[in-house]
């Protein structure tokens, strides 16, 4: 039988660790676990992995370091913590995480935040797989989640910049209201109004030439915020090879 999805589980607990690593492999997950960043690290660089279950305190580090890092690459990451302040979980979800589960938890929780992160990103790959965006002098493929400029530049995005880049893109010229954006770019994901400020944030810094300034992605004070380039979509089969 086919798997569910690969996952990598980080977690310093060993008896946390180890009855996620049995019961997320019950529920059809190929699972592998680690238990500090450096293992994580190796892992990361011998598989492909479809989604990290992280906890954001290590014994050689903090989780929200390697999160940074996983979501430059646009790997979904949930992360795992005791900290239950509204201000903890807005800086998880800063860093780029698609979702923040509190220490103690239901592995069932956790088994269906998964299934919902991972089913986002599958839902918005299939909807725009066969689609390219060009808008300004970028290029973005979602099948990917890459941004390609004119100059040649190839960037990243991570699950939550693509999510949200698509339904501006979707949308061109129109003020969307951040509850609006929530709506549209969560479908169900724990996140906060600020967060997608952050969002927003980390995708001006990859497509403005001067995110201070904003040419493209504009803030609708009192509203939300507008894309205001103009949007073209191409098929993906006829977009022409690199060479």
């Amino acid at each position: 039988m086919a798997s569910a999805g690969r996952l990598l589980v980080i977690d310093d607990h060993p008896e946390i660790r180890d009855a996620l690593e049995a019961f997320l492999t019950r529920r059809g997950f190929a699972v592998r676990a680690a238990s500090d960043l450096a293992t994580a690290r190796n892992a990361l660089q011998d598989d492909d992995f479809d989604l990290i279950v992280l906890d954001v305190m290590l014994p050689d580090g903090s989780g929200l370091a390697l999160c940074r890092e996983l979501q430059a690459g646009g790997r979904p990451v949930i992360l795992l913590s005791a900290l239950a302040a509204p201000a903890h979980r807005v800086a998880g979800l800063e860093t780029g995480a698609d979702d923040y589960l509190i220490k103690p938890f239901e592995p069932d929780e956790l088994n269906a935040r998964i299934r919902n992160v991972l089913r986002r990103c599958g839902r918005a790959t299939q909807a725009t797989a066969a689609w390219v965006y060009r808008f300004a002098e970028w290029c973005f493929d979602p099948s990917d989640r890459s941004l390609s400029h004119d100059d040649g530049r190839r960037l990243a995005l991570s699950a939550a910049e693509s999510r949200l880049l698509a339904v501006l893109l979707q949308r061109p010229g129109e003020v969307l209201a951040r509850q609006r954006l929530l709506d549209l770019c969560s479908e169900g994901a724990e996140v906060f109004d600020r967060s997608i400020d952050s969002q927003v944030s980390r995708l001006r810094r990859k497509i403005e030439a001067d995110p201070r300034r904003p040419a493209l992605l504009r803030t609708a004070w009192g509203d939300g915020y507008q894309l205001t380039a103009t949007v073209s979509k191409q098929a993906l089969a006829e977009v022409p090879l690199a060479v």
